[in-house]
């Protein structure tokens, strides 16, 4: 009887590798595409967040540049910024440009803001520096702040579900003066 079972079907059974392999690809196989799918859609949510930075910089950079801002050319500036959250849409992306006077007490004061798809910074708000940022004050001196936001909503959904919001502030000190903007009153350099 145990010559029957050496010969036997389940004996050539245990004894067969030919589909060993398929049998180890079926394993692996979901093991390697989670992590293909993972690794793609973490790293476009790194892109993204990088192009959240680079705006943020973009439109500060650009008022910091100038010393008169007129409706038109805020348009552009906004325009100019968010053109570069592309392939993203740009509907989910906030944007804030406030200009903000420290007075010789430290008060930090908005004396104008712009924005898209959110509120701007009113007329005379004062502004608290955040924790690590407070050496941004200094008497006597005008800043530029930037302040982007956008909903991250990953293509693939495998790794991050929902929605993922990021964001980012950028401070810059005006290179020529404090620009005036619109219908606000003129800041000038004092």
């Amino acid at each position: 009887m145990l010559r029957n079972f050496k010969h036997g079907w389940l004996s050539r059974f245990a004894c067969d590798r030919r589909g060993v392999s398929a049998v180890e690809f079926a394993f692996i196989a979901p093991v390697m595409i989670g992590l293909y799918l993972g690794c793609a859609e973490i790293s476009d949510g790194v892109a993204a967040d990088r192009k959240v930075s680079l705006i943020a910089d973009t439109l500060a950079n650009l008022g910091a540049q100038v010393t008169s801002i007129s409706n038109a050319q805020m348009t552009n500036i906004l325009d100019a910024s968010s053109a570069i959250i592309a392939p993203y849409s740009a509907s989910n992306l906030q944007m804030k440009l406030s200009c903000i006077k420290i007075d010789s007490t430290g008060v930090a004061k908005v004396q104008w803001g712009a924005s898209r798809n959110t509120t701007a910074r009113a007329h005379n708000d004062v502004y608290t520096f955040p924790s690590g940022s407070s050496a941004l004050a200094v008497p006597g001196s005008w800043l530029l702040l930037a302040e982007v936001s956008y909903a991250y909503t990953p293509t693939i959904g495998y790794t991050i579900s929902g929605s993922l919001t990021l964001s980012d502030k950028m401070y810059m000190a005006p290179r020529i003066s404090a620009p005036s903007y619109g219908d606000a009153p003129a800041v000038g350099c004092t």
